[in-house]
Parts: structure tokens; sequence; C-alpha cells
């Protein structure tokens, strides 16, 4: 959730909250899990900071092993390209966004769940573990209600600009105001504003691809990477148009 509440200049929309990653290792020093996810992040677009606290502060009953944090490229990715490869090219500083994502807690996706089924699962009863609780990836990320939430989230932002990151924002948000788009490739042209109507307002909304693309993290797609390191250089107009 945002903190700092002030008026900022544009508005960012995710998709769900980032998860904090630890490495579970058997006490004979094995790895179950590379990557697991034990934590929602601790703010909005996390960049990764204090994640040995975080982990540190898991109990692990005995016998079960310990946690150690996953490798540094898992911890904090979307946040530090939120900030050096979308917000900076603007010229723009975290200090001058309003962060939101359309899901606001951490989900568990395909790889994590087949872990958790594979490691954690087959040791839960006899190591005293506690059930997992993070909810699955929805098919839905956002309702009616959850889209009002996010709606009064602008309005409080006093924002011009919204920045969608992906094709989820573009689908669950911003298709139900404006039919014309439904995913990223819709918008022709990469990274420019298009004047659109939300909430009674006039807006300049501006489609750019997911922190997974831009930052080519994990499995991301070459095509959209490109097309955002090609749009970078001329970023910094185009918030004066």
């Amino acid at each position: 959730m945002q903190t700092d509440r002030t008026p900022k200049r544009v508005f960012v929309l995710g998709v769900y909250a980032s998860a904090v990653h630890a490495q579970w290792i058997t006490d004979d020093g094995k790895v179950l899990v590379r990557a697991l996810a034990v934590a929602s992040e601790p703010y909005i677009f996390w960049r990764g900071d204090g994640v040995e606290q975080i982990v540190g502060r898991i109990p692990v009953p005995v016998g079960a092993g310990r946690l150690e944090p996953a490798a540094a490229n898992l911890n904090g990715p979307s946040g530090t390209t939120l900030d050096d490869d979308i917000l900076a090219p603007f010229g723009l500083a975290r200090a001058d966004a309003w962060l939101c994502d359309l899901v606001p807690h951490t989900c568990l996706n395909p790889k994590q769940k087949a872990a958790l089924e594979r490691e954690y699962e087959p040791r839960r009863a006899a190591l005293g573990l506690p059930a997992f609780a993070l909810p699955d990836v929805p098919k839905a990320f956002a309702d009616d209600h959850r889209r009002q939430e996010v709606g009064a989230e602008l309005e409080e932002a006093q924002a011009s600009v919204v920045i969608l990151l992906g094709d989820e924002p573009i689908r669950h948000w911003l298709r139900h105001f404006d039919p014309r788009w439904g995913r990223l490739s819709d918008f022709g042209e990469y990274g420019q504003l298009h004047a659109v109507k939300i909430a009674g307002r006039e807006l300049a909304v501006l489609p750019l691809a997911h922190p997974r693309q831009v930052g080519a993290l994990g499995s991301h797609s070459p095509k959209w990477h490109a097309a955002h390191e090609r749009w970078r250089s001329s970023a910094r107009t185009i918030l004066d148009r």
C-alpha cells in the first residue's frame, strides 16, 4: 500500500505484490527450494532491502532445516526495475509516483506451488510445519469493489498520468472504463500517452510492459524488453506533451 499519500504527478498500477524469497536448506546442507515465498513484500514495489532481517524472523521448527535469503536477484527486482528503468527515464523518482497494485498481497505462482507440493507438503506433518497460507494467482485480478478502491486511490493521488504495467492492469482495470484496449499490444506504438476518461476525469494513460519484461527478469518476452529499451531514449519528453 502507498504510504506517502501526498499528491503525485503519476499513478503507477501494477499487478500483485511481490514476495520475500528464501532458500530452504536441510540441516545437512541440501537445498530443498531455492526461492520459497515466505512473506509478502514489506512495502509496495519493494527493493529487497532488509531481507536478512525478514527471513531471520521466520520461526523454523527443530529438524526442519533453516531459511536463508534467496539469491539477490530474487528479492526486490520489480522495485529496482520500477525505479531504474520505468521512473528514472522520465526524470522521476519514487517520491513523484503513487504506487498501487491490482492485488495488494503476494500470490503463489505455479512454479512456487509446484515446489511446495514437491518439498513442503510431504514434510509438513512430520516436522510440525504450518499450512502454507499464500493464495494462488487469481484468474481475475480485480472485481468491481477492487476497481472502486483503485479509483479512490487515484482520486486521492490527484495524478494526471496513469502508468499501467503489463496486460493485467489493462485487461482487469482500464478495459472497464474504455473497451478499446484489452492488452498492451492493442495500443500500437510502445510507450505513448492515450487520452482516457476514467470515472468522469480526463486522464493520460501510458501503457508499459510489466517489470518482468522491462528488466528481463527470469522468463520474459525479448520483444517487450527490446521495445522498452528503444523507448527509453525518448521517455523524458513524453510527460511534457
